[in-house]
């Protein structure tokens, strides 16, 4: 099966055509075709992602990266279609409807065989862009569209390994707990089999890495903050002196799996107004105190979901799982506590948003019949993967 897979959740522009093979046992997906935009530095002076700004070059960039990915795939053939002007209608920036426009009278339709598409969860003016030029897409060409939960995606890309030119998915143990967190979620989801969810625990405020950006923005670093973040903090620990700075955790002793990070990062506010002068002494010192108590809370959470729900894999997904001093705090938890339960993280370069995953999901729901390519899609900025 061919898929081309779309991501506009947030301030990533991606797309990429699959070939995907296999069972559910073991698949295989070769990425025939990859284009990617990040918009971070444009949203860096308003220090987080700025919906209409991240709307827009989404609409800027689709046509071209999609151009990009069909062409490296070599997917366009021969075959003719005609182009209803009420399917492109549904495009209501006109800018954008004359780009799709003239990429539809300009290419012949591609070999494809699946349009999969990020519907939720994420910036609604961004997933409605993904969306409307999915199914204009899916309408034109006659290729079905499917509409793919964004924090499914960040599940199987933890479960993909590379070898040689392909990624390869083998069945996890089941079940399966997942601790996806990102700059918009902080949530514990159970899946006891494939595309089957619970929601175990959720962020009561802020996610963690909104948490980690809102930070980083009043020590005055560049967004996005997570990566300036953990520089600054392994900088205050390279030192090996005691940290004068003390910041709470947030719900640790709570019993529930919930996680709360509004609370410290206006611990950091407070701690920061009433000091007069920030040297970078100071500034790694709250990095350092502020990550410790991230790791802290989301390690012992973890904790208590594996102890409540005994998952024989626990994945970690999202964005900020590429933060290696949280890592290193969830191997600690396996290798200590719970040695029976296999670890896994997504595979290098598919930590952050991308439309690989987006595929992957595509086609772990085609061979469970769970993709739905029947209903009308709608993007839904807070959706929940537990409802699906």
């Amino acid at each position: 099966m061919k898929i081309l897979a779309i991501e506009t959740s947030c301030d990533e522009t991606a797309v990429t055509v699959l070939e995907a093979s296999g069972t559910l046992e073991r698949s295989s997906f070769r990425i025939l075709g990859d284009a990617l935009y990040s918009q971070a530095k444009l949203h860096t002076e308003y220090g987080g992602v700025y919906p209409s700004l991240a709307k827009r070059e989404h609409q800027k960039n689709l046509v071209p990266l999609a151009t990009k990915a069909l062409t490296d795939a070599d997917m366009f053939s021969k075959a003719q279609y005609s182009i209803s002007e009420e399917n492109v209608e549904q495009l209501r920036d006109e800018s954008f409807r004359h780009d799709v426009r003239a990429f539809l009278e300009s290419t012949e339709k591609p070999r494809i065989d699946l349009i999969a598409v990020t519907n939720g969860p994420g910036l609604e003016p961004a997933l409605w862009t993904g969306v409307s030029f999915a199914q204009v897409l899916g309408a034109t060409w006659g290729i079905p569209v499917v509409g793919i939960d964004h924090m499914e995606g960040h599940i199987f890309s933890a479960f993909l390994k590379k070898e040689q030119e392909e990624y390869i998915i083998t069945a996890p143990r089941f079940p399966v707990l997942s601790l996806l967190i990102s700059g918009g979620h902080t949530e514990l989801i159970l899946m006891k089999h494939w595309c089957e969810y619970e929601l175990i625990g959720r962020t009561r405020d802020d996610a963690v890495g909104e948490a980690f950006d809102k930070v980083a923005r009043l020590l005055a670093l560049p967004y996005p903050g997570g990566p300036e973040m953990d520089a600054q903090a392994a900088l205050g620990r390279a030192r090996e002196t005691q940290n004068p700075v003390t910041l709470p955790r947030p719900m640790l002793h709570d019993d529930s799996c919930d996680f709360s990070f509004s609370g410290l990062k206006t611990a950091v506010l407070y701690l920061v107004r009433d000091m007069p002068h920030l040297s970078k002494d100071d500034i790694q010192n709250i990095a350092q105190e502020f990550e410790d108590a991230v790791r802290d809370v989301l390690v012992s959470k973890t904790k208590r979901a594996i102890e409540r729900h005994a998952p024989q894999t626990l994945v970690v997904g999202g964005g900020v799982s590429a933060n290696t001093y949280i890592r290193e705090g969830l191997e600690e938890l396996i290798r200590e506590s719970h040695p029976d339960t296999a670890l896994a993280y997504p595979a290098q370069g598919l930590t952050g948003d991308n439309a690989v995953m987006i595929g992957v999901s595509a086609y772990i729901r085609t061979l469970t019949g769970k993709a739905d390519t029947t209903q009308p899609l709608v993007a839904r900025g807070s959706q929940s993967l537990a409802e699906n």
